[in-house]
C-alpha cells in the first residue's frame, strides 16, 4: 500500500504551494508590478540586485538564487533560497490575462522541505497578493 501524502506534498520534489488572485488590471500592468523594484524587494527580499535574464544570479538581504526563465508579460521562473534554508526552492510567477482589464497574478513554489515551510510560504504569498491589492486600491503603485 502506498504511503498517503499530505496536501501539497509531491511524489518527487517535496512540498509545493500555489497562490493566485485576479486583479482589475491589464496583463502589462500586472507584469510591471511583479517585476518592479518595490515588489521584487517585497517578495525576493530587500535591496535586490537582480537582472531579469536567464542564467543570472541574484542576491538580496534575505535570499539568493538564479533566474531560470523570463517570458515577458507571462512568466518568471527562478530558484530562491532564503539565507536560513539549506536548499533552494523553485518559484514561478505568472501573469495571466483573463480579459483586457482582468489579470491573474500567480505565485507557485515547489521543492520546499516540509509541511511547515509550505504553510509559512502560503501565508507569505497571500500577504504579497494582499499588498498588491491594497496598493492598487490606494493607487500607490
Amino acid at each position: 500500500m502506498d504511503e498517503q501524502r499530505i496536501i501539497g506534498q509531491t511524489k518527487d520534489v517535496g512540498f509545493q504551494i500555489g497562490v493566485r488572485r485576479t486583479f482589475p488590471i491589464t496583463q502589462e500592468r500586472a507584469w510591471e508590478i511583479v517585476t518592479s523594484y518595490k515588489y521584487l524587494s517585497l517578495w525576493l527580499g530587500k535591496k535586490p540586485k537582480v537582472t531579469l535574464e536567464p542564467k543570472t544570479k541574484y542576491v538580496t538581504e534575505t535570499s539568493e538564487g538564479e533566474i531560470r526563465v523570463v517570458k515577458p508579460l507571462q512568466q518568471l521562473r527562478l530558484t530562491w533560497k532564503r539565507i536560513d534554508w539549506e536548499h533552494p526552492s523553485t518559484i514561478q510567477v505568472r501573469t495571466m490575462a483573463k480579459d483586457i482589464n482582468k489579470t491573474t497574478i500567480s505565485f507557485h513554489q515547489e521543492k520546499m522541505i516540509s509541511k511547515e515551510t509550505r504553510e509559512k510560504m502560503k501565508i507569505y504569498w497571500k500577504r504579497i497578493l494582499d499588498s498588491i491589492e491594497e496598493d492598487l486600491n490606494n493607487e500607490s503603485i
